[in-house]
């Protein structure tokens, strides 16, 4: 798995300005991301992307074009409660 990358044809100075956050950053995709939403209970989910915002991140599954919010964790992981099917819809829900 590649480790920290942007989404295709994204800039980060894009994707900070989009998202009012200047601190924003990609993170590594090697770590533990779950939808907690769904009535099933937890759900794992393989990041291909993960961008950081502070105590907040966004996840794109591998083989899936929707985007995941979810908090980010202490330990680095990442627990996704809402999901966009835009990457520009999920940085203003920020």
């Amino acid at each position: 798995m590649a480790s920290a990358q942007l989404p295709a044809g994204s800039t980060l100075e894009e994707i900070r300005n989009v998202s009012g956050d200047q601190e924003a950053i990609p993170l590594d995709a090697d770590r533990s991301v779950e939808w907690v939403a769904g009535p099933e209970g937890h759900e794992r989910i393989r990041p291909e992307i993960v961008l950081g915002f502070h105590d907040l991140c966004l996840a794109k599954p591998v083989n899936d074009e929707d985007w995941y919010m979810g908090s980010l964790n202490d330990d680095g992981s990442v627990d996704c409660w809402t999901a966009y099917s835009d990457l520009y819809e999920a940085l203003r829900g920020l």
